[in-house]
């Protein structure tokens, strides 16, 4: 336990701007930059930032970030929470308009053992799920396949995004 104990210590003594953090870096661009299209940037403003998965389960899975570099959901502001959940919400929606998913995950990984590869920022997965869509490709193969191209996912996703703006 006093093993344990350490490295839960130190995934939380992460600093407040870890250099190395790729949702803070996609955070420093505006969002119509090419930076920011480039690290695939779909939204920030005050709440946070939704940014394409370059690791995705499946097509159109999002990250929705706490526009802080701040770990646990206790370490967040009422506000910031909210803005958080409102961010998840106009991921889901504009995730329903540009891929017409059957279903979603959402989840949080909190702490490294919990599978967070970034424990030290918040965020969110957005996932788009549709019935069949688990092959045995991830399991038997160690391979993912995503049938549409990165550059592609996020062009729906910021077309889709303007119309989810204007409802």
């Amino acid at each position: 336990m006093e093993y344990i104990r350490r490295i839960t210590e130190a995934d939380r003594a992460a600093p407040s701007s870890a250099p190395s953090c790729f949702l803070c870096e996609a955070a420093a661009y505006p969002v119509d930059s090419p930076e920011a299209k480039e690290r695939l940037v779909l939204l920030h403003d005050q709440r946070g930032l939704i940014v394409l998965n370059r690791y995705p389960y499946t097509n159109g899975h999002v990250l929705v970030a706490c526009g802080d570099h701040v770990g646990d959901l206790t370490d967040l502001s009422t506000q910031q929470r909210g803005g958080l959940m409102e961010l998840v919400a106009l991921a889901e929606a504009t995730l329903r308009i540009a891929f017409n998913p059957q279903g979603f995950n959402v989840g949080l990984n909190l702490g490294r053992c919990a599978g967070a590869g970034l424990p030290g920022h918040l965020h969110a997965h957005v996932v788009p799920r549709w019935s069949g869509d688990t092959n045995f490709m991830q399991t038997v193969g160690e391979v993912r396949v995503i049938p549409d191209a990165l550059e592609h996912s996020f062009e729906y996703l910021s077309v889709a995004l303007g119309k989810v703006g204007k409802k």
